[in-house]
């Protein structure tokens, strides 16, 4: 059936993304490979070989992954906007807020955290918050109605 497989994220510091995702998101590490191919053309890469580590839930591994590649030799990518812009904009995940916030912060990610709650149509209250992921990424986390 067709569906969204994976997300994937360009890093330039695997050990922080994985601890970020991993530790402090707590996806499942599924798969990590380093693949050699022709990634010249297909991503204009400046080498040919890709690593690629998949993370998400082993109870759903078909659906919900964030793939974190690594390409030798990938240049510096340029600042990312303060502001809502064309291209990818989020991740958004079902987290339970707080004490995903609290795990990342005990592991050094909490720079920018913006917290707001959201009353949907149903009347009670949800929880979000976005952060920004190593890289980049603007992380939404929503909770729980409460």
């Amino acid at each position: 059936m067709p569906g969204v497989h994976h997300t994937a994220i360009c890093t330039a510091d695997v050990e922080r993304s994985m601890r970020f995702w991993r530790d402090g998101i707590g996806l499942a590490e599924l798969f990590d490979h380093t693949f050699a191919g022709d990634w010249p053309s297909l991503f204009n890469a400046a080498g040919t070989t890709l690593r690629s580590i998949f993370l998400g839930d082993p109870e759903r591994a078909d659906a919900g992954i964030v793939e974190l590649v690594v390409f030798d030799g990938a240049a510096d990518a340029p600042p990312r906007p303060t502001a809502p812009c064309h291209g990818l904009f989020l991740l958004s995940l079902e987290r339970d807020v707080e004490p995903t916030l609290a795990t990342l912060a005990a592991l050094g990610f909490s720079d920018g955290v913006r917290r707001i709650t959201v009353p949907p149509p149903g009347g009670e209250h949800v929880p979000m918050a976005v952060i920004t992921a190593p890289d980049g990424v603007l992380v939404e986390l929503i909770g729980p109605p409460r």
